[in-house]
């Protein structure tokens, strides 16, 4: 590498807080149906005392960290004047999709935030995951 070269850092993981850090992991994990990191798996005697796990896909490749928090603001978002700041999106292939995503969501513990399903261009749901953070499933 040459000097003039720039040094381009490479995304690894998106990293969301969370007080209780294995729920945060587990509704993730569920959703997305991601694997954890080697090591990472829930204790067996089930004394679970961790602070942070790491989310990766089947092959291996890291999408998510939860690392622990005291405590965590409540989300309000939509509420005028309490942005979400950042969020999720993700992607279904079509509206029965979108409604089947729907049911798991809420089933997982999730919240829906905001409904724009009558939109004909994209139609999509946000949603809160259970420690807050926001994510859209719209129609890719």
């Amino acid at each position: 590498m040459s000097d003039d070269a720039p040094v381009v850092p490479q995304l690894l993981h998106t990293v969301l807080d969370a007080v209780d850090v294995r729920a945060e992991a587990e509704f993730w994990r569920r959703l997305l149906g991601l694997v954890y990191r080697p090591g990472d798996e829930a204790p067996a005697d089930g004394v679970d005392d961790t602070d942070w796990l790491v989310l990766t896909h089947a092959d291996g490749r890291r999408c998510l960290a939860i690392q622990e928090v005291e405590s965590l603001p409540e989300s309000r978002w939509p509420e005028p004047g309490h942005p979400s700041v950042s969020h999720l999106d993700t992607t279904v292939p079509d509206r029965a999709s979108l409604d089947a995503a729907h049911d798991r969501v809420l089933a997982l513990g999730g919240d829906l935030r905001f409904d724009r399903t009558d939109n004909p261009d994209e139609p999509l749901r946000a949603y809160a995951s259970p420690a807050g953070h926001v994510f859209c499933v719209f129609v890719g």
